[in-house]
């Protein structure tokens, strides 16, 4: 999908412990084939968390200034350009302002967001942000309803953001945004590099997402994505959407419980097969 949907993509760093599929062709002129000790400080290593790789990221050798970060779970679905992920030399992101709400059992990505928040507004005053970078808060890509949401949320709530956008999609990044995250925040960058396992008490990538919105250094725009667990209930939904390209990407988590993955896989290969049945260069 990259190749065929992102042609003008300098490298691809595929990020892993050490191993990679069978399929993967590691003499791909693109392809660079990055293992958790090229770029994670040692004192980090061995790492099992993902929110310990995130924020190492920007360490990785000859990694554009310029960069998207894909999960593993993450698909391009129609062709795009440069200008969807980076304008004017900034990243493209949906920077309304989206209020975060607890609601019955809370996972370790809803505290990293917490935490993700906490950081935001110790560091950046919400007044000063929608004074200096109003016309990116309330841009007309966002529509009026979800301006006029934001206009009733900074009335409300006029010294703290309430919380943004979760964007289980790419999202464009500068490597500089993290050297700033981690010069701002060194303690707690450290001690989540530090944990084994995913904490309640670490922060994820999202504080480097939402650093560019507070900061005013990104350029607005909406995702046009959709995320979905696949099970035999929606699993011809889902495969409608992909063999139609339906949207920009898809994610495609986990399903919960006991299914038939055998099943599920070759379903989900055959609607990607529809759209891409042509082997590409990073395929032995």
């Amino acid at each position: 999908a990259i190749e065929e949907f992102v042609p003008w993509a300098r490298k691809i760093h595929f990020v892993t412990w050490g191993h990679v599929p069978a399929f993967l062709n590691l003499k791909a002129p693109k392809l660079h084939v990055v293992k958790h000790t090229d770029f994670i400080p040692e004192e980090y290593l061995p790492t099992f968390s993902s929110h310990a790789i995130e924020m190492n990221i920007h360490r990785i050798p000859d990694l554009a200034e310029h960069f998207i970060y894909f999960n593993d779970d993450m698909f391009l679905l129609r062709p795009m350009t440069e200008d969807d992920f980076f304008r004017n030399g900034l990243p493209c992101t949906y920077g309304r302002e989206v209020p975060w709400v607890f609601d019955g059992e809370v996972g370790l990505w809803s505290h990293a967001a917490a935490n993700d928040l906490g950081v935001i507004n110790r560091h950046f005053s919400k007044k000063e942000a929608i004074r200096h970078h109003g016309n990116k808060f309330y841009s007309k890509c966002y529509g009026w309803k979800n301006n006029l949401r934001t206009f009733a949320l900074n009335t409300l709530f006029p010294d703290h953001f309430t919380g943004f956008q979760n964007l289980h999609a790419p999202a464009a990044y500068r490597k500089q945004t993290f050297e700033e995250v981690w010069a701002a925040e060194p303690e707690l960058l450290d001690n989540t590099c530090r944990d084994k396992f995913r904490q309640a008490s670490n922060v994820n990538q999202w504080v480097c997402l939402w650093w560019q919105v507070a900061s005013g250094n990104f350029e607005p725009s909406t995702v046009d994505n959709v995320v979905n667990s696949v099970t035999p209930d929606n699993l011809e939904a889902m495969c409608h959407i992909i063999e139609n390209q339906k949207h920009d990407f898809v994610c495609i988590n986990d399903p919960d419980g006991d299914v038939d993955v055998e099943a599920l896989s070759r379903r989900l290969k055959q609607a990607f097969e529809t759209i891409l049945p042509e082997k590409c260069s990073f395929e032995i």
